[in-house]
C-alpha cells in the first residue's frame, strides 16, 4: 500500500511539474513571432487610426537625434519599423538585420537570467556573493564582504564605494566599502557586471551559452554577449530586442511556453526593489513614482521617470538612448537604438520623455 502511494504521489508531482513548462499566454489577444522564422505579422498604422503626420514627425524627431533603429510593437504585432543608417556622416546602411550595442539595457535580460539561475535551483537571491566569485572579490573584510548578496547586485546596493576612478572596473582593488549592504542606492556598473560571473559559476556553463539554452532558443532570439574592458554587452538586432520585449511583456511566457515560471520572482523585478530608490526594480527602471534617483546620483529627484508616458511603463535604458520600453496597460513594446542624442546625460532620461511626447500624440 506504502509503495503505490508513493508512485502515485510521483506520478502526480511529475505531472504537476510538466504543467509548469507550458501556459495560456498572460496577456489576451498577444500575437508572437514563430522561433523558426524571420517572420512578423504588421498591422498597418491606418487600421489604428494612427495619424500619419504625427508618425511623420516623430520620424523627423528620432532621425535628428541620431537614431539608428525604432520599433513600435502593438499587441506583439509591428506597427511601426524604420531604420536609418546612411543618413549620418562615414555610416553603412542599417537595416533589419543590422545588429546593435543594447548597453545598460542589457541589464534587464540579466535580471531576467538570474530569475532563471534561481528558478533552477542554482542559486538564491539571498546566497552571499563570495559563494559564486569566491573570497577576495573585494578588498573588504571577509566579514564585509559576506554581507554582499547576490539581491543587492540587482538592486544596486551592494554600499561598494562610488567614488573610484572607474566604475565598471571589477578588480578587488576597485570594489571598496562605503556603506552597509542594503542602506544605499547608486548606478553602479562593476557590481551589476560580476552578476555574469555568479551565473557562469552557479550553472558552470559560459554566459552566452546560459543565455542561449534558457532564453535565445526559447523565443527564437538572436545576439550574444561580447566582452568590452570590463562590460559584457549584448548585441542584436532591434527585432531580437523587440522579441525580448515581447516575453517581458507576457511575463515571461513566450505564447504558451514558460520560459520563467517564478512569478513572485517577475512581479519583484518590475516593481520598486528597495527603499532608497523608488524608480528601480531589479536592473528595470520604473514609471509612474513620487522620486527618482537617476545615474550618477545620490539622492532621489522628485520626479518619475518619464511623465509623459504611461504610469507602468518598464524600461531597460542604456547609454547613447538604447530603449526597451514594455507597457502593459496598451500591450506595447518600444525599441530605440541608436547613436547619442543631442544630450550629455549617462541615460538621456529628457530625450526619453520628449520621445514619449511624440508618441502620445500617435496613441492615444
Amino acid at each position: 500500500m506504502k509503495k503505490n502511494l508513493f508512485f502515485l504521489l510521483l506520478i502526480l508531482f511529475s505531472c504537476s511539474n510538466d504543467e509548469t513548462q507550458t501556459s495560456e499566454p498572460v496577456v489576451d489577444n498577444l500575437y508572437f513571432p514563430s522561433i523558426d522564422s524571420d517572420q512578423w505579422e504588421t498591422i498597418n498604422p491606418e487600421e489604428l487610426n494612427w495619424d500619419s503626420v504625427s508618425i511623420d514627425n516623430l520620424y523627423n524627431f528620432l532621425q535628428l537625434n541620431n537614431t539608428r533603429a525604432f520599433i513600435v510593437l502593438k499587441d506583439g504585432k509591428i506597427i511601426l519599423e524604420n531604420y536609418w543608417g546612411n543618413n549620418f556622416s562615414n555610416t553603412a546602411p542599417f537595416d533589419s538585420n543590422s545588429n546593435w550595442y543594447w548597453a545598460s539595457a542589457g541589464k534587464t535580460l540579466t535580471a531576467f537570467l538570474v530569475g532563471i539561475a534561481k528558478d533552477n535551483g542554482i542559486l538564491s537571491l539571498e546566497d552571499s556573493s563570495s559563494t559564486f566569485l569566491g573570497n577576495g572579490w573585494t578588498s573588504l573584510e571577509e566579514s564585509q564582504e559576506s554581507l554582499i548578496k547576490i539581491k543587492h547586485h540587482l538592486t544596486m546596493t551592494t554600499g561598494l564605494d562610488y567614488l573610484v576612478d572607474n566604475l565598471n572596473c571589477t578588480d578587488p582593488n576597485c570594489l571598496t566599502y562605503k556603506n552597509t549592504p542594503g542602506t544605499n542606492w547608486f548606478y553602479h556598473n562593476a557590481t551589476y557586471s560580476l552578476l555574469k560571473d555568479v551565473i557562469e559559476n552557479a550553472s558552470e556553463t559560459t554566459y552566452n551559452d546560459f543565455t542561449n539554452q534558457k532564453v535565445k532558443m526559447q523565443i527564437g532570439m538572436g545576439g550574444s554577449w561580447i566582452q568590452s574592458n570590463y562590460s559584457n554587452i549584448y548585441w542584436s538586432t532591434a527585432r531580437d530586442m523587440a522579441r525580448f520585449g515581447l516575453l517581458i511583456l507576457n511575463e515571461g511566457v513566450w505564447d504558451n511556453q514558460v520560459v520563467l515560471s517564478d512569478t513572485n520572482y517577475f512581479s519583484n523585478m518590475v516593481n520598486t526593489s528597495q527603499q532608497m530608490n523608488e524608480s528601480y526594480g531589479y536592473l528595470w527602471w520604473l514609471n509612474g513614482k513620487d522620486s527618482l534617483i537617476p545615474p550618477g546620483i545620490t539622492f532621489p529627484i522628485q520626479t518619475s521617470l518619464a511623465s509623459n508616458a504611461p504610469e507602468d511603463l518598464i524600461a531597460g535604458m542604456g547609454t547613447n538612448g538604447q530603449y526597451l520600453d514594455v507597457i502593459p496597460s496598451q500591450n506595447l513594446v518600444i525599441i530605440r537604438m541608436g547613436e547619442a542624442p543631442d544630450s550629455d546625460d549617462l541615460l538621456p532620461i529628457n530625450f526619453h520623455n520628449e520621445m514619449w511626447s511624440y508618441l502620445n500624440d500617435i496613441l492615444f
